[in-house]
């Protein structure tokens, strides 16, 4: 990829200002995208912002909790009316709350998948309406390992995960006719707040079953986005790939 092989091009990484968000917000913004990042808590945002326009790129925090259909319309609208497109959109805001299935609370069913699934629902019907008009766009999806495989202590996150997938593809058959490709990039055991709140005995569980033996970092999941986003893979759509060290194949 050339410095500019993504100049002109407009990206909204949902919970962007931290971790696999933040990662691929930076690396599109190095190819030269104007890049506009969500989240919920305003200060993050505005040193995630800070922090991209430092390395030479454009970024713009916008705060908007993707769960509500007025802040993900508004971000959208935002990101619209400062750059005049949006060419790539990035559902990557995700939460866990985990416990045991007989153990799980409704609330703790009901927010992840309001976030995860709901959220992400939402961002792409709001962006796929500016990207038939444009006859072009791209929608990347962050899943996880655990919307294929399946995650003990998790059910409510798998569930939210699978369930992305199957909208990747759906909505891939549904968009291919107006030049809009979406994909899914699912992530395994990767170095994030997410994954260092887990105690080490799971930790060390799920490394063990990782044939590289190490944890995945950011970069590892922003470099896949960053194929998708790209020239590359114009004739790539409805597809999962998994970013793991081996932990699924």
């Amino acid at each position: 990829m050339g410095a500019e092989a993504l100049a002109g091009k407009v990206v909204v990484v949902t919970g962007g200002s931290r971790g696999i968000g933040f990662a691929i917000a930076s690396l599109l913004a190095e190819d030269g995208a104007a890049v506009v990042v969500s989240g919920r808590d305003a200060a993050r945002l505005v040193r995630a912002s800070e922090e991209i326009e430092a390395l030479g790129g454009t970024a713009v925090g916008v705060v908007a909790d993707v769960v509500s259909r007025q802040d993900a319309d508004r971000l959208v609208d935002t990101a619209r009316e400062r750059f005049g497109r949006i060419d790539i959109l990035v559902n990557n805001a995700g939460i866990t709350r985990d416990g045991l299935l007989v153990r799980m609370k409704d609330a703790d069913w009901d927010e992840v998948i309001g976030v995860n699934l709901r959220g992400a629902f939402l961002m792409m019907r709001a962006v796929s309406k500016t990207m038939v008009r444009q006859r072009s766009g791209r929608i990347i999806n962050i899943a996880s390992t655990a919307g294929a495989m399946g995650n003990a202590g998790q059910v409510n996150y798998s569930a939210a995960k699978a369930g992305l997938i199957g909208m990747t593809k759906a909505a891939a058959r549904e968009l291919a006719h107006w030049g809009i490709l979406v994909n899914a990039v699912a992530p395994g055991l990767i170095e994030t707040d997410m994954t260092a709140a887990m105690s080490a005995e799971a930790r060390e569980a799920l490394l063990a079953q990782v044939p590289l033996r190490r944890i995945g970092t950011s970069r590892d999941v922003a470099e896949m986005v960053r194929f998708l986003a790209g020239e590359g893979a114009a004739y790539v759509t409805g597809q999962v790939f998994h970013v793991n060290g081996g932990l699924y194949m």
